[in-house]
């Protein structure tokens, strides 16, 4: 007679038909060495036993042949019918006693340790089917009544309304889908989270996602609360990318009242959830499970005194789907405008109507193709989300059980856009990007449908030549840093100061450096911390007198100049009147030295002599900023004397150059690229500008320096970059939009450089 208690000691991942996907993956990761609380599962077999012991197996199925699954109203019916049967139905007191000793001895010392009871289909959690959200966990369980209790709770989730459906719709036999209940040590969570050892929205198998919130992770997965979201290269276990979401409410398991909603502590609201240290190693806790299992895990965190256990893991069910269906091609859509930037959640692109709804009672208002638009998923959404062409929610994150679900379905999603029911109205025709959280208003006037792609290596492949962007709005930095970008080439100084306003030197005037600073410094903390390890490369201010005169304050300090492109502008200023540029300098110091981010580093752009960059250099210097292995003084090359005497200016000592081929184009051939008149003559490949690249890529390589293109060139011709990478240019930066192709067009041709 098959084990109707098991504890996870005796449990091991071939034991899913006893103890269901989830009990299975428990005790194989205790007895891998896994940090997981210690526990038992009442298997299915007892489930089963309970079933035959009360005859219900005929009776239920009765009432599902009954039923019409698709049927909201019918399918509650049936759901309560069912669910009241079990909690009713007898347990033998042979199963009831080895439970109660189980429990008795599963904490030494304790008698009656809280717990976790949670419920493990024999279908759940295998590969291809997550049945994510379908049955009930209940935590905080103490005494043997009230584990029992839960443990009978858990049997008659089976049958919740959503459970029913997802079984149906999957083609599953309702008994031969039973269900396991492992009860487990309860963590007391002072952080939750969710962890998958490849990216789930992109694909890319070289990432592991890490997802974190305060208190219990529900929220997180009923999407109240939106996580922090870190991404982690494998490889390297650097990580890729940040991105901090402020918390003002938490759930918390008070006993013996229960789950508390309570407010974060203001100390905490705008504290991170995770140090780096707890990432990375969340983050090889998941690579470790990965590949014991041969297949990519999504894994359940919490941290208890600053110990981190793995409570559950379940295959990630999702990275294949896509096969066979129909989506719009990226391409299709540039023209349409953007309404809404929310998190990407489920791949893919899907149009239709907008139909919003308010609860799960809605749902039958969402017919096939219509775009669901809510305040926040759950899986009880699972019937409208199946019809859906896509979804739209105002909260939530990529780790939502619905989210999960919604990738499962290959439904496009896009999550956490804070205003979606809001600003879209019903019957509005949209677009929805779930690869880039982007919503568009209207379709393609011609909506070629076009085969979804599944994961490629191809999609990401790593170049030696390296790929930064070129950014200066800070709000843009969380999205942008989870592409593939290796870093931030070029950092504008001028967008962020524009958004302060006022003229720096009104703000020295004023006895406001101080409020400059900071301003500045919380902008650059956007990127460097955004961006994770990879390098964040600082063009300090190079505002032209005119841009300068349209600040607050500005036509008090900024002369009307005839020709502002060639005038007062770039490292003259700095040499000229220190005090703007120190106040730069202080703020990169706050980021590098306050903050802790050492991946901010500085370039001087529009140095026109040698002399220039020395004295800009003793300023730098003067400052506490000095060259290492942490902090790198790159120098634009945009000036044909750049070029000329390039040699000269490495020996006054810069760790890099970045040509700006914009500027240097236009200088060396006498042409405005802002004229009309004469903007057909700009053309980065002209000769003399080649010639000049090829210059200046050579003349680094030979002194052991590095190189980039800033400019729109390495987006426009790949032509041009064949050259550059062939004459060993070190980088790249390009726009956000350019990345992924720029990096195909270079591994291309890398792959032909080598043959």
């Amino acid at each position: 007679m098959p084990a109707l208690v098991l504890p996870f000691s005796k449990i091991r991942k071939e034991d899913i038909p006893l103890v269901g996907g989830k009990g299975a993956n428990l005790g194989e990761m205790y007895n891998y060495g896994i940090p997981v609380p210690n526990g038992f599962v009442v298997t299915a077999h007892a489930y089963q036993y309970v079933i035959d012991h009360n005859a219900l197996q005929p009776v239920i199925r009765e009432i599902i042949r009954q039923t019409e699954v698709t049927n909201q109203k019918e399918l509650e019916k049936a759901s309560i019918k069912i669910q009241r049967l079990i909690n009713t139905a007898d347990i033998p007191s042979e199963l009831t006693s080895e439970i109660f000793s189980r429990y008795q001895s599963l904490k030494p010392g304790e008698k009656q340790p809280l717990v976790a009871v949670r419920s493990s289909a024999t279908a759940e959690d295998l590969p291809d089917a997550s049945f994510a959200g379908q049955q009930e966990s209940y935590l905080d369980i103490k005494g043997e009544s009230n584990v029992l209790q839960a443990v009978r709770k858990a049997w008659a989730s089976l049958w919740g309304a959503r459970a029913i459906f997802y079984r149906a719709t999957k083609g599953y036999d309702h008994f031969k889908v039973q269900l396991a209940v492992p009860v487990q040590l309860m963590i007391q969570s002072e952080v939750s989270g969710v962890v998958f050892s490849v990216n789930p929205v992109s694909r890319n198998k070289n990432q592991v996602v890490v997802e974190a919130v305060w208190g219990l992770g529900d929220y997180m997965v009923q999407g109240v609360v939106n996580p922090d979201h870190y991404i982690v290269n494998k490889d390297s276990m650097t990580i890729h990318s940040r991105q901090f979401v402020p918390q003002t409410i938490m759930e918390i398991m008070q006993y013996p009242s229960g789950v508390k909603k309570v407010n974060v502590p203001k100390e905490k609201i705008n504290l991170r959830k995770l140090t780096d240290e707890q990432v990375i190693e969340v983050a090889k806790l998941s690579a470790k499970v990965h590949q014991h299992y041969f297949f990519p895990q999504d894994s359940e965190f919490a941290v208890e005194g600053g110990k981190i256990y793995l409570v559950q893991t379940r295959p990630i069910t999702t990275l294949d789907m896509g096969k066979g269906a129909k989506h719009i091609s990226e391409d299709q859509i540039l023209k349409l405008t953007q309404v809404l930037q929310g998190e990407p959640a489920s791949f893919g692109i899907g149009f239709g109507k907008v139909v919003k709804i308010k609860s799960a009672s809605e749902i039958n208002k969402v017919k096939e193709g219509d775009v669901l638009v809510t305040e926040m998923t759950s899986p009880d959404f699972v019937p409208a989300m199946k019809r859906a062409a896509a979804i739209v929610t105002d909260k939530g994150g990529q780790t939502s059980h619905a989210a999960i679900v919604s990738r499962e379905l290959g439904v496009p999603a896009v999550v956490g856009t804070k205003i979606a029911t809001k600003t879209l109205k019903d019957d509005q025709i949209i677009t929805v990007n779930g690869s880039t959280g982007t919503i568009y208003n209207g379709v393609p006037e011609k909506g070629k449908a076009v085969e979804q792609k599944d994961f490629k290596e191809a999609e990401f492949p790593k170049t030696a030549t390296r790929v930064y962007v070129n950014l200066g709005e800070p709000d843009l930095a969380p999205v942008v840093a989870q592409g593939n970008a290796d870093g931030v080439g070029l950092l504008r100084a001028e967008f962020m100061m524009a958004q302060i306003g006022v003229h720096p030197k009104k703000m020295i005037h004023d006895g406001k450096e101080k409020i400059f600073i900071e301003k500045l410094a919380e902008s650059l903390a956007k990127f460097t911390y955004s961006f994770g390890d990879r390098p964040i490369v600082y063009r300090a201010s190079d505002f032209k007198t005119n841009e300068y005169r349209n600040l607050v304050g500005g036509q008090a300090y900024e002369p009307i100049e005839p020709n502002p492109m060639l005038g007062f502008r770039g490292a003259y200023r700095y040499i000229s009147d220190e005090s703007v540029f120190n106040l730069e300098l202080e703020a990169i110091k706050t980021v590098r030295n306050k903050m802790g981010h050492k991946n901010l580093h500085l370039m001087i752009p529009f140095v026109r002599t040698v002399d220039e960059l020395i004295k800009v250099k003793r300023i730098v210097s003067a400052s506490g900023l000095t060259r290492s292995n942490t902090f790198k003084l790159w120098m634009m090359v945009e000036i044909p004397s750049n070029v000329i005497l390039l040699e000269d200016f490495i020996q006054v000592g810069i760790d890099g150059v970045s040509i700006g081929s914009n500027d240097l184009t236009m200088l060396i051939l006498g042409t405005d690229r802002d004229n009309e008149t004469v903007a057909p003559e700009f053309d980065e490949r002209n000769p003399a500008v080649t010639w000049a690249l090829e210059h200046v890529v050579k003349t680094a390589a030979k002194h052991h320096i590095t190189s980039s293109l800033c400019g729109q060139a390495a987006s426009l011709y790949p032509d041009l970059v064949e050259k550059l990478v062939g004459w060993g240019i070190s980088s790249v930066s390009v726009s956000p939009d350019a990345v992924d192709n720029t990096r195909r067009v270079i591994a291309q041709i890398e792959k032909r450089l080598l043959k």
